[in-house]
């Protein structure tokens, strides 16, 4: 199944763009995978080509060791942004939904101890899993809104937006300094902590805030 952006269920005429994400931006995330908590944002960027519907089943790569869920609010970007300021940033988003930033987490790993790029790890082909999108007004605050992701019945993640190291709309200003941001794209906020292995036929449910659920099943 293809992947369209949609609001409120609704079908947008609009192209499905690159992914920007950010690593480590929920120190307790960062914490337990033993990493240093960042003083500015980790970019990278996923492309239109990892992204899948996060509905209906999943795949997930086999033989190439784990694959990590990350849980995380996207933003639907509405209007180009350039070097931003954060209110700019926040007259941009067209929309909010939940993405899953998939990692295969072995491969990650020795990437990482070879100092090389880990973007094979992050970016391979149906790695991001993306929900449609709900308005921003469907938010009592999008900078204060809870998520969540159960995998067969059992909480995996909780967090709340609050918690991100670096805000919302400080998030996607800083983005915009470094990749033009263009109707289309999306923005990965960052995940909290309870990131683990996926097995072929967990039951993933996940919630953002009062007005955005999704389920799917890996295979």
């Amino acid at each position: 199944m293809n992947y369209q952006h949609s609001l409120n269920g609704e079908a947008l005429d609009l192209p499905l763009g690159k992914v920007v994400c950010v690593g480590r931006n929920y120190a307790e995330h960062a914490r337990e995978l033993n990493n240093p908590v960042p003083t500015s944002p980790i970019l990278f960027i996923k492309p239109a080509t990892a992204v899948v519907p996060f509905a209906g089943e999943i795949c997930i790569p086999k033989g190439e060791g784990e694959c990590h869920h990350e849980l995380e609010m996207s933003v639907l970007i509405g209007k180009p942004l350039q070097a931003a300021g954060a209110a700019q940033a926040r007259d941009a988003i067209l929309g909010f939904g939940l993405g899953l930033d998939l990692t295969l987490r072995d491969l990650q790993s020795r990437l990482k101890e070879k100092s090389h790029p880990w973007e094979i790890a992050k970016s391979f082909d149906g790695a991001c899993p993306l929900s449609g999108f709900i308005t921003p007004a469907q938010l009592t605050d999008p900078q204060h809104t809870d998520l969540s992701l159960t995998v067969n019945g059992s909480l995996r993640q909780q967090g709340n937006t609050a918690d991100m190291i670096t805000p919302l709309y400080a998030l996607i200003a800083y983005m915009s300094q470094h990749f033009t941001l263009l109707p289309g794209d999306v923005v990965l906020t960052g995940t909290p902590a309870g990131v683990a292995a996926l097995q072929a036929g967990d039951q993933l449910m996940a919630v953002l805030g009062e007005g955005l659920r999704c389920e799917a099943r890996i295979i």
